[in-house]
């Protein structure tokens, strides 16, 4: 059975989510520079024109304002789900930005929809609900992270401000919660540490020398006694050599002159 390799951070896990947001800051600059208003191309909810606004809302923002508190959450959290879930991402992205979009035209106002904060709630419901379900230490701690970094977005869940279009948001939500449901089987492999795992035999583990059999800490391992078989010319054959020196004796009347 082929076993699942680590996860490792990889040039794509932030690339996509950088080029959603690199889209969007592009979009909002052509309307800035050519002084044009694209929010027509919004979500019109229950008309049929309103349907492009599915495939182009996300990308359109009212102000800068709008569009960095989306950019932001859209790093991190698209960033989260490619990393985490690389076998399925685009399943959850592709999915979950049509749905959430359908859902927005099917129950929201009659009002043009646009900003990305709709793909933030997606992403921030699936990251959190499928942490939740999978039991799994590494995306509970995920899903806890999420909580803490954008809790404060339920709020924006109901009709709190006429100007925020709460059904975006509510889709999102909606969404990434069925499509954890949907995918449950976690893909991401249990780590077990060494001494967890079954060919784990205690005595090859250097560190499980410090113990003694009552489990009390050794700070200082035994010294290995030398067996008392071996010779002593052997022993000092280990630990010590000679070296001897001639010296050879000529007398004067033996050296040659030099010139």
């Amino acid at each position: 059975m082929a076993t699942k390799k680590p996860l490792e951070f990889t040039l794509d896990v932030i690339c996509y989510p950088l080029l959603f947001v690199f889209i969007a800051w592009v979009v909002f600059w052509i309307e800035t520079r050519f002084k044009i208003n694209l929010n027509y191309l919004g979500i019109l909810p229950q008309k049929a024109e309103g349907l492009r606004g599915i495939f182009l809302a996300p990308f359109i923002h009212s102000s800068l304002k709008h569009l960095f508190n989306n950019s932001i959450p859209l790093l991190v959290l698209g960033s989260a789900l490619f990393y985490f879930y690389r076998n399925i991402r685009w399943k959850i992205f592709f999915l979950g930005f049509l749905l959430t979009g359908l859902l927005t035209w099917l129950i929201g106002r009659p009002a043009l929809h646009i900003g990305g904060s709709g793909i933030v709630y997606l992403l921030a419901s699936f990251l959190f609900f499928k942490g939740i379900l999978s039991k799994q230490y590494q995306l509970t701690a995920l899903a806890l992270v999420v909580v803490f970094l954008y809790g404060s977005l339920l709020w924006y869940l109901f009709p709190i401000d006429p100007k925020i279009s709460w059904e975006g948001h509510l889709s999102g939500f909606l969404v990434g919660f069925v499509l954890a449901l949907f995918f449950r089987k976690n893909p991401v492999e249990n780590k077990k540490f060494e001494w967890e795992k079954d060919s784990y035999n205690e005595e090859d583990d250097d560190f499980m020398n410090y113990f003694d059999d009552d489990g009390n800490f050794i700070e200082m391992l035994p010294e290995v006694e030398e067996p008392d078989d071996i010779p002593t010319s052997a022993k000092e054959d280990e630990t010590s050599f000679k070296i001897t020196v001639n010296y050879s004796y000529k007398s004067s009347s033996d050296t040659k002159g030099t010139s």
